[in-house]
């Protein structure tokens, strides 16, 4: 019985801590964009290749 008195403050101090981490999430924007990550991938591929081919064979920078 004694132990509920330990439990029950760090079970309420847990929850209102993810709930204050969620809210912080949400509000800083952590799930505004949902679709796009996943896309991106995608996309990579041929944003590296319009940029390669920007140079010519001499121009090119070495990274």
């Amino acid at each position: 019985m004694e132990i509920l008195k330990l439990l029950i403050p760090m079970a309420l101090f847990l929850g209102s801590f993810f709930v204050f981490l969620f809210i912080w999430a949400t509000k800083s924007g952590q799930f505004d964009d949902l679709d796009t990550p996943s896309k991106r991938m995608l996309l990579d591929d041929s944003v590296k290749k319009d940029n390669e081919n920007k140079f010519s064979h001499h121009e090119r920078k070495e990274v």
